[in-house]
């Protein structure tokens, strides 16, 4: 008993120093400071301003209650083991077990510590070299994100679809809502190749596709002082389409924003007027601009856009093999599995946490030097 003693103390000594890490202290004062004005009498007088901070009192409370309750959890376990009782040690081992799970995904958590890491996202796939091989490809990836979307608890918005020819897709842009998206998602930025048996081919020859993902943060808060002048922009319309290229729209209530400096193309037939979908490719379009300028002052262009890589050979950050055997890896962590099927599924989270893992390390290693 005196072992699993010894554990629970080592786990509340690193909750508590993540926890202090992570300022959890401050974030109750903060939430403290909210509760207080949302009970103000004229609270509700700006119906929008008292929804957003509503909205952040939630997000707040999400972001220390697991804490908390992991902590108290601990302490409820190690009372119960100091008692040193034979009766316990079944129940005691089995809790223990369920704690160390849980450490270890809140430690995980704790890597999010990136200036936007806590954001929602915008994630968009584009098909690269190989046609409709590809663009089955990207319609697969699309599949995985939004089934590990869901596993994770997280909303996903389809922005702008864009169908293949033939089948899959040609590009997807998502908007992922939930407490850490942009820190998560960061991991699948950068080209994702496929090896397979193509569907496609009537000789069952093996084939080799690629696709890759953006990421940016969907930075609500920060939009409204970027400035685009209308000199910039390039709007045009057209009519919003569904799978297999059927017109659901007999009016162009899709929009295309290009804005001319950067080259930047922003799509958007989500919404059911022309000027909801206006304002949201605007807001898309701000993002990204803001997600560029900050990429350009931190020197990390490369990093943040994975690299900004064509979507072919030799440029890949992730590796899924269907045959002649079955793997997925990535190339910059080395994590790897077998489980194909189940990373298609969207079991992403090892590879993800992978992905934090080495991210640390290497802000350790540059800090040291």
């Amino acid at each position: 008993m005196s072992a699993l003693v010894d554990t629970l103390k080592g786990y509340e000594s690193t909750i508590n120093d993540l926890m202090d890490k992570l300022a959890i202290a401050s974030l109750k004062v903060s939430v403290e400071e909210l509760e207080a004005k949302s009970g103000d009498a004229a609270f509700w007088n700006d119906t929008e301003q008292a929804q957003k901070t509503m909205q952040e009192l939630s997000r707040l409370k999400g972001r220390i209650e697991p804490w908390v309750k992991l902590r108290a959890r601990i302490a409820d376990t190690l009372e119960l083991a100091v008692l040193n009782d034979a009766d316990l040690a079944e129940e005691l081992n089995a809790e223990l077990e369920a704690i160390t799970a849980e450490v270890g995904r809140m430690s995980v958590r704790a890597l999010l510590s990136g200036t936007n890491d806590m954001k929602d996202a915008f994630l968009a796939i584009h098909s690269g070299a190989g046609g409709t091989e590809s663009q089955d490809w990207a319609q697969m990836l699309e599949r995985m994100y939004l089934r590990w979307a869901e596993d994770n608890g997280y909303k996903v918005e389809v922005i702008d679809r864009s169908e293949g020819e033939e089948a899959g897709i040609k590009s997807v842009t998502l908007s992922v809502r939930g407490d850490n998206a942009y820190g998560y998602l960061r991991s699948e930025q950068g080209v994702h190749r496929l090896v397979r048996i193509s569907p496609f081919d009537a000789q069952n020859r093996r084939h080799t596709s690629f696709a890759k993902v953006e990421l940016w943060p969907d930075v609500q808060e920060e939009i409204n002082e970027i400035d685009v002048p209308e000199k910039d922009v390039r709007m045009e319309v057209f009519r919003a389409s569904g799978a297999g290229g059927q017109h659901v729209q007999k009016n162009s209530t899709a929009v295309r924003i290009i804005h001319i400096p950067t080259g930047l193309v922003i799509q958007c037939q989500n919404e059911r007027s022309q000027a909801q979908n206006r304002e949201r490719a605007m807001q898309i379009l701000k993002a990204r601009l803001l997600d560029l300028e900050r990429q350009r002052k931190e020197a990390e262009l490369a990093a943040l856009k994975g690299e900004n890589m064509d979507a072919n050979f030799g440029s890949q950050i992730r590796s899924y093999v269907l045959h002649p055997y079955q793997l997925v890896k990535d190339l910059r962590t080395n994590h790897e599995t077998g489980n194909t099927t189940a990373v298609l599924d969207g079991r992403l989270n090892d590879f993800m946490e992978a992905y934090l893992q080495m991210k640390v390390a290497e802000s350790s290693t540059s800090g040291q030097g």
